[in-house]
């Protein structure tokens, strides 16, 4: 199934190992159009290698992207965008991390993500529309820290209640609203 035909779907996780459950995963399996970016073997934690990979990923492309990202995807994201320039017709924004309060047990600290260049959030708006699919019990950012940033961003806000992180360990795999946000971007 093709979301559009003149745009390939980038799908941008975050920091964590790939999951064949995740819903990113799913979805790349899912359209003929898409590539996921791989994760980085070195240098993982650093925004500067993150947005080198997406940005050499999307210098590869002719033509326009919709983008796909999830949790520090989002951020990996929008630093992208305020440094760099092509033609992104979109981008679903889900689940963005809040790198400016203390994150759970076991993800990195304000510290580690300050040195590594996380912080501080771009709050400028992108030079594309974009949609931020936010959760009210997202462990990792509290949704009214969401909204804030959707507002910066110039996004469309859609709350999708009480759906964890959006990823596996909060319940959910496959997620076909993503396919329905991506068919409207692109």
């Amino acid at each position: 199934m093709s979301p559009t035909a003149s745009s390939t779907v980038v799908i941008v996780p975050g920091m964590r190992d790939h999951v064949a459950e995740h819903w990113q995963t799913i979805l790349d399996g899912k359209l003929a159009d898409a590539l996921i970016l791989p994760p980085l073997q070195e240098g993982r934690l650093n925004r500067d290698a993150q947005v080198a990979a997406l940005d050499k990923t999307l210098s590869e492309i002719s033509g326009p992207v919709v983008l796909v990202a999830h949790s520090a995807g989002v951020m990996t994201t929008v630093h992208w965008a305020r440094q760099h320039r092509r033609p992104v017709k979109g981008a679903l924004l889900a689940t963005p991390p809040d790198f400016e309060t203390p994150l759970p047990e076991g993800y990195p600290s304000l510290e580690v993500l300050r040195e590594n260049g996380w912080t501080p959030t771009p709050r400028s708006p992108l030079p594309f529309p974009s949609i931020v699919a936010a959760s009210t019990n997202d462990p990792l950012a509290a949704f009214d820290r969401v909204t804030e940033l959707a507002r910066a961003w110039g996004s469309r806000l859609v709350d999708l209640g009480a759906v964890g992180h959006l990823n596996p360990a909060s319940g959910y795999g496959e997620w076909p609203r993503a396919e329905e946000f991506v068919r409207e971007l692109g």
